[in-house]
This record gives C-alpha cells, sequence and structure tokens, in this order.
C-alpha cells in the first residue's frame, strides 16, 4: 500500500473582528528596542512588544513607516507591577498603551490509544487514537495556537501543548502557573477529561467538527458534564466539569475561542487592580459600592488626601520647568488637527499641569488606574482648573481614569477598557425614548478608536463654567457598547447602540445621542440616574462571559 503522504498544518484564519479588534502586529523584541521605538522610560526587558494596527492614520507630527498607514499600538507587560514605563512625556504621536498583565494559556490534547480486539467494539469515534495521529495533533494544535497569538489584540502567553492519556499525566500537565486551561478532547472517557478540567479554575474546550479529525467528544460533551443558565432539577447530580458552562465549549473556530481568551484577559486585569484614588472613594447611589467592589474584585485602592494633593499643587505650580512643560504640552494639543480653544488658555496649561501630577501619583504607586473624587469643587481652586482634561488626556493615552471615584462603574470601565483595547468614556444616562438615549460628559477621551483624536472643542466644564473640558464629536454612526452596572447589586446590563447626534445643550460638554440597538423598552426599568461606560465598537459579547466567570449577573438587552 502507498504511504499517504504527512500533510503539513496550514495556519488557520483569523477573522479582523469588524474592525473592532485589529489583528496584524509587529514585534519589538526588547525593553530596549521599545523604548527607542516610542520614546518610553524604563520599559521592561522580560515582555514587551508591540502591535501594528492596520488602516490607522499616521500618528501626529511623524511617520508611520512600516506598512502604508500603519500604526503601532505598543504592548507592555505590567505582570511584575512595575509602573516605570508611564512615559513622562506627553506625546500625542505615541501609541496607544495596552499594557495588561498578560494571559497564559496551558493547552491540553487529551487522547486514547484503543487496542483492536476481534469481533467487538474496540474504538471510539474519532481520529486521534494512536500515538502518530496524536502527535501530528500535537503539532497542528502548535501551528494553530501561534497564529491565535499571532492575532492576539492582547497580551497573549501560550505554553507548549501538553499530550494527556491519564488522569496522572493530566494532573502533571497542570502544575505550575496558568490563568486558563485549553482542552482539546479528541479522545478518552469522561474521567480523563475531568482530570483536564480544574474544577475551579477556567477551561475553554475546542473540538472538531471540521477543522481536522474529528474529535469523540464533539459527539459525547452533554449538559452531563457541563453548567448551563437553567436550573437543574432538584436531585439531578452537579456537572462532571465543575464550573465549565456550554458557553465554554468551541468547535472549530479560533475566532470564537478568542474572544473568549479575550474576555478572560479583562477578567485577569480587572482583579486586583491597582487604583490612585485622590480625595478617596464612593458609589452614587450605593454607599457600600466601594466595599463590594474591593470583595468581588479584590481591588487594590490608594487613597490619596486633599491635603497632600495642595501641597503638590503649590509645588508644581512654584516649578518652573514644570510649567514651562505644561506650556510646551498646551501648544502641542492645540495643534493637533480639529481642535478649537474656547477657553481661556491658563485653563488648559493648568490642566497638563495636573495631568503630569496625576502621572506622577500613578508611577508612585505603581497604579495604571486612577479615579477622583469631589473634582467638580474641592480640586478646582487649589489647581485653577478642572479636572475634566487631565483624566480625558490620560484615557487618551491607554492609562484608565474616571471621574467622581464611582465604584459603582468603575469595575465595569476597568473590564470595558481591556477587552475593548481602547478608552473608555464614562458618563452620565438619561431617560430612553424613542429608543434614544443621550450621554454627556465633561471628561470624554479624544482617542476613543485608539488611533485618531476626534474633532473636540475645549471649553469650560458646564456646571461650573470654569476650567477646561473637551467636547468631542464622535462620528456619525459609530457603533457604541455600554455597561450599565446596577448598584452594588452584582448585576449588569449590556446595551449596544449607534451614535446619532452631536447636540451642544447646556448639559456635560461631551454629548452623544445614541440610538438603542434591540429592545430599548427594556432600559425603562433600568433607569437610575447612574453612570454607565461606552467604548466603541461591540464588546458585549466579551462583557458578559466576563461577567459569568465572575459572578456577576448579565442581561444584554441589545441581543434578546
Amino acid at each position: 500500500m502507498q504511504e499517504t503522504p504527512k500533510k503539513e498544518p496550514q495556519p488557520i484564519a483569523i477573522k479582523s473582528q469588524s474592525g473592532s479588534h485589529p489583528s496584524r502586529r509587529t514585534f519589538i523584541k526588547t525593553g530596549a528596542g521599545l523604548a527607542a521605538a516610542v520614546g518610553m522610560v524604563g520599559a521592561p526587558a522580560a515582555w514587551s512588544e508591540s502591535q501594528t494596527r492596520p488602516g490607522a492614520p499616521a500618528a501626529v507630527g511623524s511617520s508611520t513607516g512600516g506598512a502604508a498607514g500603519a500604526r503601532t499600538s505598543v504592548f507592555v507587560s505590567a505582570a511584575s507591577g512595575d509602573m516605570s514605563w508611564i512615559a513622562e512625556e506627553w506625546n500625542p504621536a505615541r501609541p496607544f498603551l495596552i499594557w495588561g498583565r498578560p494571559l497564559r494559556v496551558r493547552p491540553l490534547l487529551m487522547y486514547a490509544v484503543p487496542q483492536r480486539r476481534e469481533m467487538t467494539s474496540w474504538r471510539s469515534w474519532g481520529g486521534v487514537l494512536t500515538e502518530e495521529s496524536a502527535a501530528e495533533e500535537a503539532e497542528r494544535i502548535t501551528h494553530e495556537l501561534r497564529a491565535l497569538a499571532g492575532n492576539a489584540d492582547f497580551p497573549l502567553d501560550v505554553l507548549p501543548v501538553a499530550k494527556v492519556k491519564t488522569p496522572e499525566e493530566a494532573s502533571q500537565a497542570l502544575q505550575g502557573e496558568y490563568d486558563v486551561v485549553m482542552v482539546y478532547p479528541a479522545s478518552g472517557g469522561g474521567k480523563l477529561l475531568q482530570a483536564c478540567v480544574p474544577p475551579e479554575g477556567d477551561a475553554i474546550l475546542f473540538v472538531r467538527h471540521r477543522s481536522g479529525p474529528i474529535y469523540y467528544w464533539y459527539e459525547a460533551l452533554s449538559v452531563a458534564y457541563l453548567n448551563t443558565d437553567k436550573e437543574r432539577a432538584p436531585g439531578q447530580e452537579p456537572p462532571r466539569l465543575g464550573k465549565a458552562h456550554v458557553d465554554d465549549v468551541v468547535v472549530d473556530d479560533y475566532n470564537e475561542a478568542l474572544w473568549r481568551l479575550r474576555a478572560l484577559y479583562g477578567v485577569k486585569n480587572l482583579t486586583g487592580a491597582r487604583i490612585v484614588a485622590v480625595g478617596g472613594i464612593m458609589g452614587k447611589y450605593a454607599g457600600n459600592a466601594p466595599e463590594f467592589a474591593k470583595e468581588k474584585h479584590k481591588l487594590d485602592i490608594t487613597e490619596i488626601g486633599y491635603e497632600e494633593m495642595e501641597k503638590r499643587i503649590q509645588r508644581a505650580f512654584a516649578d518652573e520647568k514644570r510649567m514651562a512643560q505644561a506650556e510646551r504640552w498646551t501648544d502641542a494639543y492645540l495643534a493637533l488637527p480639529e481642535t478649537t480653544l474656547q477657553t481661556d488658555r491658563p485653563f488648559v496649561v493648568n490642566a497638563f499641569m495636573l495631568y503630569g501630577m496625576f502621572k506622577d501619583l500613578m508611577r508612585e504607586h505603581r497604579a495604571p488606574a486612577f479615579t477622583i473624587k469631589e473634582c467638580m469643587s474641592t480640586i478646582i481652586p487649589m489647581s485653577k482648573t478642572t479636572a475634566c482634561l487631565s483624566l480625558s488626556l490620560l484615557n487618551d493615552e491607554g492609562l484608565i481614569a474616571f471621574c467622581e471615584s464611582d465604584y459603582v462603574v468603575t469595575p465595569a470601565g476597568i473590564l470595558l477598557r481591556h477587552i475593548s483595547g481602547k478608552p473608555v468614556f464614562m458618563h452620565n444616562s438619561t431617560f430612553p425614548h424613542q429608543g434614544i438615549v443621550t450621554c454627556a460628559h465633561c471628561s470624554a477621551p479624544r482617542r476613543m478608536n485608539a488611533e485618531r483624536y476626534e474633532p473636540a472643542t475645549l471649553l469650560t466644564h458646564e456646571e461650573s463654567d470654569y476650567g477646561a473640558a473637551p467636547k468631542v464629536e464622535i462620528p456619525l454612526g459609530q457603533e457604541v457598547s455600554f455597561i450599565n452596572p446596577e448598584y452594588a447589586a452584582g448585576r449588569w446590563v449590556g446595551i449596544r447602540g449607534n451614535v446619532t447626534g452631536n447636540p451642544f445643550y447646556p448639559i456635560c460638554r461631551s454629548q452623544q445621542e445614541v440610538k438603542i440597538q434591540g429592545q430599548w423598552k427594556k432600559l425603562l426599568s433600568e433607569v437610575r440616574d447612574s453612570h454607565w461606560m461606552m467604548a466603541y465598537g461591540d464588546s458585549l459579547r466579551e462583557a458578559g462571559y466576563a461577567a459569568r466567570k465572575m459572578g456577576i449577573r448579565w442581561e444584554n438587552i441589545s441581543d434578546v
């Protein structure tokens, strides 16, 4: 018999997520190379790389190099807690930072090698039932995961594929540090599958139908092993795979695996997030929200009092070098295309002074996230401006910064920032009518797609008629996602819509009218005079998947 030639594994196709999650990447292998490329100080040498986002406009005041129209976003690991990579200089041409701790994936190929027995059934379904086919499948998985990691728009660390035939081998393979197990159950029994899925950890089960040799567990996976959203009947045995859910199963499609991994990356970087909170913390209409957020998400919050802030601000005003730097930054900001000044220039200069001071605090406390309370009162006479523009600038860089220190919504904002890969806009909500809501606040980011700066007019802060606040114009038709948390009840509502207007009402300066997709009338039961979080694109499936992993009830009113 002529031997069938061995087929080389073919690279998989990872689709772009409707423009929301670009997929082409270039790599800068060392911290020194990264620092040289983007002007950063102290970039970590252990793990750093940059991602090229295709089709983006050139950086302001610079040329992109490489592919025409390409722009680089910078991946920086925050695994060690080192925040020295937060650059001191404000530079609108610097790439957007993707700075989260990498998600570490442990892939397991589960298989069996049955022995022939005459005149009886001796093998199960499936195309991986020999050592040779298992070796080929492991090589195929390695190639596929290399392609997956190469197309990920977030830091992803994939460990080598482990082949396991026994529960003991599975237990040994699951030693060490990882965040999620990616199980390939080609063949083998239920006890082996149970050994491959950590009962309290996260797992994705990838089974094949047409993407390679068909898997036995393409047939055998069932609700006997997996949780569902339905309550189990009284006396019914619990699922055999612990926390694993039917939503954790992927058939053939690595795009389906990728968005689940993105969601888990968001959960990892929300959990234990380090935050500087100036002026303390609160929860709008939910006084227990800060403690709930700390307990639920293990937030590490450092509170900075206004007595210390006042001393820092006074020193900053007396520092000629710092104020001259703020003047230069103001010149550069006002030179950005489609930037209009309609407030007093000193307010903008002082906002840049505050921006630098906020970054000092974040660097000192190794915190990539920042909130400020009493931003509409206490900070104003100290800084002789408002914090609105300062927060906008931090978000434009890729950091996380929210006003009002509202910990009802801050966890949702941190998650949405990580799963969208874009700045997040915290805003007030309004009463929905005819499918429309108006979203408004004074600290909107301009770089909402993580690339270009949207047109903006600098005005005073609405309520104080003082300081500097950007009125950002979002393109009409732009799809946006929202998360609307229900106080500290452990329930989030997901909403998707399209921007239909940028009005100029006498309300907070950045204003968008949004047409809600789906059953907008469901929002009538969700009106809370609350803050929502907004990001460009559709991140609701990732947010819903992440919510379930965190034990948060999720309701998506746009996909019903």
